[in-house]
């Protein structure tokens, strides 16, 4: 069975309406979750936490989703 990676990372836009992060070296890194549910909880408490400020945004990164296991390896793995 596939692990379904999950990353969550948010920090401050330079425009609500947008996705640019304003500092990319202040992303808050908040965490990687083995399952989407533990991953939405996380995301769900950074939000809540950071609602005051309207630039604050949290994301779900599917990691699982950068690597298919069916898939050819790509040039950058044969590098390692």
């Amino acid at each position: 069975m596939m692990q379904r990676l999950h990353l969550v990372f948010g920090g401050e836009l330079v425009d609500p309406t947008k996705t640019q992060f304003k500092n990319v070296d202040d992303i808050h890194i908040v965490g990687i979750y083995p399952n989407y549910q533990t991953a939405y909880d996380a995301w769900r408490a950074e939000a809540q936490r950071t609602v005051d400020n309207a630039h604050m945004r949290y994301f779900i990164a599917h990691l699982h989703r950068l690597r298919d296991e069916e898939s050819p390896a790509a040039p950058t793995e044969e590098l390692g």
